[in-house]
């Protein structure tokens, strides 16, 4: 192989549930997990320590169920601002080593360290030791010559472990794992994948592409090329920045959404926060998606094209309920515990676009200046300065992100 690049993918330990137990020394011997609000139904395991773990508790599952399998679980709240924290200053100690990162959430990152021309377990092991001095906490490292197998390699000893895969025994480290290890591979595809008798990644290098293709597509083609060491193996410099090519916000409510108007009033709080983060990243959107999740889990999502792009809280919110309206009817089916709202199809604001004989130029001018006003107030004196009337019928249960929105008499209406 020409040109090998040295790929690192350095994970955070059990990320969240670490820290907490840094800052706090009383919960190093206990079984910790970080869990969302019950109240708030969102009870689901964000993170959990290594105690945790070897009860069996698993990220992603109920609190319930993690209660069960770990009586003794000590539960405590996220502190996202902690954690970013803490993030940043590990970006701080990678920046020593190169100027190619890619984050991959707030406690992943791939960094690309060919520049250094030192063996890639020797770097990696000067950045574990460092991170696990400096802050506290310890990291999984991979290293590799693509994103997919240094990805791999975090992966496969944890925790606080180096493990390299070199292009001369990847077949050796990788091919018997299942195939489910690799990413890209989520539940659905290994399912789909075992149907067809491919169980490893190894199989799945030696199925013929044009079987895998027909199984599933482009993806098919592409996990084949992962599969047999041609991952991408491109980490932008820092100073790039990744085109944005959709925003979205979702919520689960405090409780069911069991009426239309229930519907409306989270579909305009959650359409107000798609237009403001549009509006802030200076784009608008040509298409719009709904994503409805009822009281049972069963998801439907829906999306549609604008005549006209915009960034414009109204109109989002009125395209996402007109496809509510035409894909679910409230009295034939169970009540909605959750939305997202989304926009796709990005285009800076400032492009051209046609219009139609329908559209009032001037009552599009009147309404960007509205907004233009409304984020003004928002930057000087915080989101909630200003909020929707339409979300004031049932103030206990509209959601702004990942917080209630409990309105007060000092926020002004917006109709």
């Amino acid at each position: 192989m020409k040109n090998i690049r040295n790929i690192l993918h350095v994970d955070m330990n059990n990320c969240y549930a670490s820290i907490e137990c840094l800052l706090n020394p009383s919960l190093r011997d206990k079984p910790v997990a970080v869990a969302g609000s019950v109240e708030l139904r969102h009870g689901i395991i964000l993170a959990k320590n290594q105690l945790a773990k070897a009860c069996g508790v698993t990220t992603g599952e109920a609190v319930w169920q993690a209660e069960e399998k770990c009586p003794g679980l000590v539960l405590v709240p996220p502190h996202y601002d902690i954690y970013l924290d803490f993030s940043r200053r590990a970006h701080l100690i990678y920046e020593r080593y190169t100027d190619r990162i890619e984050q991959f959430g707030i406690d992943e990152c791939w960094l690309d360290v060919t520049c250094t021309r030192r063996d890639m377990f020797e770097v990696a092991e000067e950045i574990r030791n460092t991170v696990k001095n400096e802050l506290g906490i310890t990291v999984s490292v991979g290293g590799s010559f693509n994103k997919v197998f240094a990805k791999l390699g975090s992966d496969m000893k944890k925790p606080d472990a180096t493990t390299i895969i070199r292009p001369e025994n990847f077949r050796e480290k990788v091919w018997g794992l299942p195939v489910s290890d690799m990413l890209y591979v989520g539940r659905s595809t290994a399912k789909k994948l075992n149907s067809h008798g491919i169980f490893t990644i190894g199989e799945l290098a030696n199925t013929p592409e044009s079987s895998l293709r027909s199984y599933l597509g482009k993806n098919g083609s592409q996990l084949w090329l992962f599969a047999n060491g041609m991952g991408s193996d491109r980490i932008s410099l820092m100073t790039e920045r990744a085109p944005v090519r959709s925003v979205s916000n979702g919520s689960t409510a405090s409780r069911d959404l069991v009426s239309d108007e229930d519907v409306r009033m989270l579909d305009f709080a959650l359409s107000e926060i798609v237009a403001f983060r549009l509006r802030k990243i200076k784009m608008k959107a040509a298409g719009v998606s709904i994503g409805i999740k009822d009281s049972r889990f069963n998801l439907i999502t829906r999306q549609c094209r604008l005549n006209i792009p915009t960034n414009d809280g109204t109109e989002i919110a009125l395209a996402a309920y007109k496809l509510y309206k035409n894909s679910y009817d409230m009295g034939r089916n169970i009540p909605i515990r959750s939305l997202t709202v989304g926009t796709f199809e990005l285009c800076t604001e400032n492009e051209a676009y046609q219009t139609d004989i329908f559209t009032s130029i001037e009552q599009l001018d009147k309404r960007e200046r509205l907004n233009k006003t409304v984020d003004a107030l928002r930057r000087k004196y915080g989101y909630r300065i200003l909020n929707r009337a339409v979300t004031y019928g049932d103030k206990e249960f509209v959601s702004y992100g990942s917080s209630l929105c409990r309105q007060t008499r000092k926020s002004i209406l917006i109709s």
